[in-house]
């Protein structure tokens, strides 16, 4: 499948991505079901609203803000205060004279004096102080990500004019901000949106419209939710990474089919495992990028435990290497590690019987034979040496069943010009092998032995 394909096969889901990439090249996620969209992400609100302060109108209203806030509309009043032994304001004297003869005649040290403030709690500000929270506080949430060596962050809000900063010095300090009142949970109201869409100022138009935009976003309209996407959807930026994603993706709507429920995501960002997670009578976790260390998963070798046999040459020298490295970095231990399997890990957790199952998936965008040898091999190396709480998961000491039932690894490569084995042929593999095309026939054969 070519970059193109595999960007066309994307779905909602994507919403969820927010690692390395960049905005989309095309249309995306078209298959958007915008029903029950808030239960599938575990943190909707903050993607969504980062999504939203990834839009193109977002960035330029927020690059006009400080220019803008020296013309924000106030209203003047005039307050009148009584005052004894002083005078702070201009003197009313028609005020004080009548004040005096009603309540102290002889009383020469009472005035009525009037001060002319300025109020900026007019509903075209509370409008504006609304959106400009939203974005504040999405700014401050979303910063892991935000900060970022991400192509996607680089070309809006860490770029050369470094809005991130500029937005939280305006919000944190500008005057004009500060002293318009922070709106009550039922505001900005109706009314005061449609003033503010009716203002002559081009910073009230603006900030009501991205208010109705993201009120529209949040209420599931679709063809919002479509805009937002096809603008703003993070995309890998390297086709592997990208195959990585569509395999991932493919998983999940195939589990999805099988057990007839849905997944929960969690934001895919660096360092996070847990991506998804279905739950049931027996709950299905998917791991994402590295091993599931959430989950105390790990691909260690033994060979650090065999000591009571001869070495083998390439075990001495692994041995050997990790015992000077131990007696050199004293803060440290070092053990030999298996690479780690770049896509899936997907985790069947049965409490009921306290016995889990497991299905290892390497990913190779490749049609090269040498690579997907490589890949056959880091695939039997990864459930070769897994192990949840430093104990292997597949065979005992006494047994050389390393590899499962033969059905817990699984390497995923791009369609192959030359013929090769089936599913069903290759029934007695440790490790089986599918092409990108036949995951939407035959991946649930796979799973259907886990699951």
């Amino acid at each position: 499948m070519n970059r193109e394909a595999l960007l066309d096969s994307l779905t909602q889901d994507i919403l969820a991505y927010a690692m390395h990439g960049a905005f989309p090249e095309q249309a995306v996620a078209r298959s958007i079901k915008p029903d029950a969209l808030d239960q599938r992400f575990e943190d909707y609100e903050l993607l969504l609203d980062l999504h939203f302060i990834l839009q193109d109108e977002v960035l330029d209203f927020v690059r006009a803000l400080p220019k803008r806030l020296r013309n924000v509309r106030t209203e003047t009043e005039t307050v009148a205060r009584t005052r004894r032994g002083g005078v702070d304001g201009h003197v009313d004297w028609s005020a004080t004279v009548k004040k005096r003869y009603t309540e102290s005649p002889r009383d020469a040290s009472l005035f009525v004096c009037t001060n002319r403030s300025e109020d900026y709690d007019v509903p075209e500000n509370v409008v504006l102080k609304h959106l400009l929270s939203v974005i504040h506080t999405t700014v401050v949430e979303a910063e892991e990500y935000l900060r970022g060596e991400y192509e996607w962050v680089t070309e809006t809000w860490k770029g050369s004019e470094a809005l991130i900063d500029e937005l939280k010095r305006v919000v944190e300090r500008n005057v004009h901000v500060r002293r318009i009142r922070s709106p009550e949970v039922y505001e900005p109201t109706e009314q005061m949106l449609t003033t503010a869409e009716h203002s002559r100022q081009a910073i009230y138009r603006e900030a009501a419209g991205l208010l109705r935009n993201r009120a529209s976003l949040f209420a599931g309209d679709e063809d919002a939710l479509h805009d937002l996407l096809d603008q703003t959807a993070i995309t890998p930026d390297d086709d592997h990474a990208l195959f990585e994603l569509f395999v991932l993706f493919r998983f999940v709507a195939t589990i999805e089919d099988i057990q007839n429920s849905d997944f929960q995501f969690r934001t895919i960002a660096t360092g996070r495992q847990e991506i998804a997670r279905l739950e049931g009578e027996k709950d299905i976790v998917l791991y994402h990028d590295n091993s599931a260390a959430d989950r105390d998963l790990s691909f260690v070798s033994d060979v650090p435990d065999a000591e009571d046999r001869l070495l083998s040459r390439t075990e001495k020298v692994q041995t050997v290497a990790r015992n000077v490295a131990n007696s050199y970095f004293t803060d440290r231990n070092f053990q030999n590690h298996t690479g780690r399997p770049d896509v899936i890990v997907m985790e069947v957790v049965d409490e009921d019987t306290n016995r889990n199952e497991y299905l290892i998936a390497e990913v190779k965008n490749s049609r090269r034979t040498d690579t997907i040898r490589e890949g056959i091999k880091e695939t039997a190396e990864y459930l070769a040496f897994l192990r949840v709480n430093d104990e292997f998961v597949f065979g005992e000491s006494e047994s050389e069943d390393y590899f499962g039932t033969g059905w817990n690894g699984l390497l995923v490569t791009q369609d192959l010009d030359k013929k090769t084995a089936s599913l069903d042929e290759q029934a007695d593999s440790e490790i089986k092998v599918l092409q990108a095309s036949e995951l939407e026939s035959r991946l649930a054969d796979v799973l259907e032995t886990i699951v």
